[in-house]
């Protein structure tokens, strides 16, 4: 399957080629950044800094399990801090086929497990610039993807993709993604609003290969119309550590790490 979406997962992530790259196009290109090896399971500490148009910020830590069950990946993550978010709990399960993924967050002031419906999708993760949507596995035939050029940013050759969703009510108009040829790993990734306004920016600040696979470990996403950041940073990074498969449950959720 697998190609890591966030982190935020973020996240989410983008494309490339190794040559040739005339004769790719946009959903060659997307296809191979979306298959990108990754892994039979990764775990990780994740640092998430929400940063308020006045500059101040909150800084919420997760532990964070992902595991690759070859015709599905699923997604665990538990809050570890601060007190007003600790054991909520937040599981993605992301498919091959066209399923809709399915999500759930587990909220402990209730100590309910609750599913996260299509119709909230659209809504943004734990006050974050991320949307549950984003924390998914988008399907590569949802959207065209067209090849718009190459260019050079910060010092990697890049293939940039526009991706027009088939879905006239998506919550996104369409996004462009820079991709390093080289690797298949993004730089930069813009959303576009219904209305076709810049929405958000996610850029790539840095990478790293752990255990011979590229890994995103500090990202940040920018919401350019409310002002507002989520910085990710992950670290503690592991992958293939047999991650058991009985981590990946609703009763996971609530007994948490």
């Amino acid at each position: 399957m697998k190609t890591l979406k966030f982190v935020v997962t973020v996240a989410i992530v983008l494309v490339t080629s190794f040559g040739a790259s005339a004769q790719l196009t946009g959903r060659e290109i997307i296809d191979k950044t979306y298959n990108r090896p990754a892994g039979d399971d990764q775990t990780s500490i994740l640092t998430m800094t929400l940063i308020n148009k006045s500059g101040q910020s909150r800084v919420r830590k997760i532990k964070q399990f992902t595991k690759d069950f070859g015709d599905m990946e699923k997604k665990i993550m538990f809050f570890m801090s601060p007190a007003d978010v600790k054991n909520t709990s937040f599981m993605n399960w992301s498919y091959d086929n066209d399923k809709a993924d399915d999500q759930w967050i587990y909220l402990p002031a209730i100590k309910k497990t609750k599913r996260i419906s299509s119709d909230s999708k659209s809504d943004y993760f734990m006050g974050s610039d991320f949307t549950y949507d984003d924390l998914g596995d988008r399907k590569l035939d949802a959207d065209i993807h067209t090849l718009l050029r190459e260019e050079t940013i910060n010092g990697f050759d890049c293939y940039v993709v526009e991706n027009v969703s088939k879905d006239d009510e998506y919550m996104y108009s369409k996004t462009v993604s820079w991709i390093r040829k080289e690797s298949f790993v993004g730089v930069k990734k813009e959303f576009y609003d219904e209305d076709g306004d810049l929405l958000k920016i996610l850029t790539i600040k840095k990478v790293e290969k752990i255990s011979g696979y590229w890994v995103i470990v500090s990202s940040e996403m920018k919401n350019i119309q409310k002002n507002h950041t989520t910085k990710i940073n992950l670290t503690d990074v592991h992958v293939n550590t047999n991650v058991p498969a009985s981590k990946f449950t609703e009763r996971m959720m609530m007994r948490g790490i």
